[in-house]
């Protein structure tokens, strides 16, 4: 482990992707601003207007006009968390970056844990919750896609993954480096990083609204999860036609000596509609495979920007 740094010399860039939080978003960042003055530490704030259907913009520009330490982003349409997270990693300029949710299911005061276990040459610190306080779908969601995780981009550690991290700069710059079309900011960081670790920290319960992760949205990151990170789908498929393509052989080579050695007593059409049936719909199965990784190629090569931005408000 590398010498332990020290918290104070540094700038602590804090990104929030905001959707439809118009009635807490000041409460969170002043919570943040507290924290941060408290401790006596340089701070920016990075609040990225996601596409909200509210007034978040109106609140969230307010509050950069107000404050010299908070910048508002104001993204052209609804990206997803993911792109808007990406935008403030790419506007950031501290040498830790601090993620979080905009809903004060983080408390402000629990960065202070974040800074601490970081100091002690992490890349990468990650907040496991006591008690989670999400919705059923939303934990079984989190679950699922942590398993994910954990298989496709080779995770070793015992390491529980959340929206609530800590990451050092030379991390940020490789994940900003990355041009994929749809980002996965947890891969990335996984991707790019080598010291990681959990702490403890407190998860408190919505103070209003719901959350925005329905099972649709769960299942559409699952899918860019396996199709863009991975090539899970494509070996299973390729193993699954492997399987079939050797079964059909057999099956082959058994109706042709059966029908050497003792004849045909039936003319078989039942049995070859079935089969026919059968290895057309592996085949259709396969390219519909491919077809997927075919349009998600021409997307990375055809697109120059995974989001746009059409205003930015700072002192």
């Amino acid at each position: 482990m590398s010498e332990k740094i020290e918290k104070n010399d540094y700038l602590y860039s804090v990104v929030i992707p905001v959707y439809n939080s118009a009635t807490v978003v000041a409460k969170t960042v002043a919570l943040i601003r507290d924290f941060f003055l408290s401790q006596t530490l340089r701070f920016e704030i990075i609040l990225v207007n996601d596409g909200s259907r509210d007034v978040s913009w109106d609140v969230i520009s307010c509050l950069a006009r107000d404050f010299q330490e908070v910048v508002a982003i104001n993204l052209l349409k609804n990206y997803g968390q993911h792109h808007a997270n990406l935008c403030g990693f790419r506007e950031a300029k501290g040498e830790y970056l601090i993620t979080m949710d905009d809903d004060l299911q983080n408390p402000p005061e629990e960065i202070g844990k974040l800074i601490d276990t970081v100091a002690n040459g992490y890349d990468l610190v990650m907040g496991r919750f006591e008690s989670k306080q999400h919705s059923f779908i939303r934990r079984a969601g989190s679950r699922l896609v942590g398993w994910l995780n954990r298989k496709i981009f080779d995770v070793k550690e015992n390491l529980t993954l959340t929206n609530f991290r800590i990451i050092r700069r030379d991390v940020v710059d490789r994940v900003c480096r990355d041009r994929s079309f749809s980002p996965y900011i947890p891969g990335l960081i996984l991707k790019y990083s080598a010291r990681r670790c959990n702490v403890l920290v407190r998860h408190q319960p919505r103070l209003v609204g719901s959350s925005n992760y329905t099972w649709r949205k769960i299942l559409r990151l699952m899918a860019t999860l396996l199709f863009n990170h991975s090539s899970i789908p494509l070996r299973y498929g390729s193993a699954f036609g492997f399987v079939v393509a050797s079964v059909s052989f057999l099956l082959g080579a058994f109706y042709l000596l059966d029908a050497l050695f003792y004849g045909t007593a039936a003319p078989g059409w039942a049995t070859l509609v079935v089969l026919i049936s059968f290895f057309n719909g592996v085949l259709i199965l396969l390219l519909s495979v491919i077809g997927e990784y075919l349009i998600r190629v021409l997307r990375e090569i055809g697109s120059q920007s995974c989001y746009e931005i059409s205003e930015v408000v700072r002192q």
